[in-house]
């Protein structure tokens, strides 16, 4: 059994080990290592079909893993049925008792747990106060809302008072406006709760917004697991670099280690665009392959920019415009400028950027 490892004060509370799990032939999950610290919370983002919620399955116990083990505060619980687990689980449908108003749906798992009535009685109250929902505690589930039938399954979860929390797409069924605000609410209950939460989502504004780490999960495999702004503006592969958000990847060759304004070793490095200055966690060799990641919005239109081009196409997107850039070397190049910034279609442009904000991925 591991030690517990620790950062600061926070003891690790989830720890996947080599999870490994296959369907029919098909790999679903391909040695993943994952460790949370208390009260952190983590979302393990990715397409359909690339292994989160399967993740999120066996560590809720309803999957069982061909390998791998998984700990909790230490406690290997690989082999454990779900309900010894002390786990509270939010499933992307609800799951909620039709039959039952919303104080029952919540007093029904403690109930099953053989909890004292004053013990549960206390234990829903305080749940119904922190979800906002004591004044409809005796509706059922088909006269509520579908935000407020989320905030039932969220309190039902917590109501036990588990250890780890775990929710799966828990907002894929609301509207776009109703999405925005439960991604607050639900942060702000974990953060006043504190308890360790591993959320599963394909979208990457929950993922960004939400979490104080974020595990990029595709095909089966952990890709990245750091805070959001790295993930963003330092990802570690092509892949990552291609599914977060948007990004101009840009073919060349490192020339040297160049003098930079950061901690990182910055590389001059030969583009078609032309030269690149790019940071990268560590030096790496003259002559090496890469590619250089510059998001849209990192590049501004200057009239005595080192890189020149011509608009293609513009399109308005609300708070951005974004520019089809066709420049030097047969290089296409996003460009995001706010409203105002927008530059006429056809229009030859000067491009620049600051070294900071681009990133080398060895090729």
């Amino acid at each position: 059994m591991p030690t517990v490892r620790t950062a600061g004060r926070r003891t690790t509370r989830l720890s996947i080990e080599g999870l490994h799990k296959r369907y029919a032939g098909h790999v679903a999950i391909h040695s993943l290592d994952l460790s949370t610290r208390e009260g952190e919370f983590i979302s393990v983002l990715g397409p359909s079909g690339c292994g989160k919620t399967t993740t999120l399955r066996c560590v809720a116990g309803f999957e069982h893993p061909a390998a791998g083990r998984i700990f909790i505060d230490g406690e290997d619980i690989t082999g454990l049925p779900p309900e010894k687990r002390d786990i509270g689980m939010v499933f992307q449908n609800y799951a909620l008792f039709p039959h039952l108003t919303v104080r029952r749906n919540l007093a029904f798992g403690l109930e099953m747990r053989g909890v004292p009535r004053a013990e549960i009685e206390r234990r829903v109250e305080a749940v119904l106060g922190m979800v906002q929902l004591g004044a409809l505690a005796e509706r059922y589930p088909r006269q509520l809302s579908g935000g407020q039938q989320q905030r039932v399954a969220l309190a039902r979860a917590l109501v036990i008072e588990p250890r780890l929390l775990l929710l799966d797409e828990p907002l894929a069924n609301l509207d776009a406006v109703l999405r925005e605000d439960m991604r607050v609410f639900i942060r702000d209950l974990q953060r006043r709760v504190g308890i360790t939460t591993l959320y599963v989502t394909h979208d990457q504004a929950e993922a960004m917004v939400m979490s104080d780490r974020v595990a990029v999960m595709l095909g089966g495999q952990l890709q990245q697991f750091d805070v959001p702004e790295a993930i963003y503006l330092r990802p570690l592969s092509v892949e990552v670099a291609r599914f977060i958000g948007r990004s101009n990847l840009i073919e060349g060759r490192v020339r040297a280690i160049v003098p930079g304004p950061g901690p990182r070793p910055v590389h001059a490095v030969d583009t078609a665009l032309g030269p690149v200055e790019a940071a990268f966690h560590e030096a790496l060799e003259p002559g090496q392959a890469v590619q250089v990641t510059l998001r849209p919005e990192a590049i501004h239109f200057r009239a005595d920019g080192p890189y020149a081009g011509r608009v293609a196409r513009s399109y308005f997107l609300g708070s951005t415009v974004e520019h089809v850039v066709e420049a030097a070397g047969g290089q296409t190049l996003l460009v995001q400028t706010p409203p105002g910034g927008r530059m006429p279609e056809g229009a030859h442009c000067g491009l620049a950027f600051e070294p900071g904000h681009a990133w080398v991925i060895p090729g």
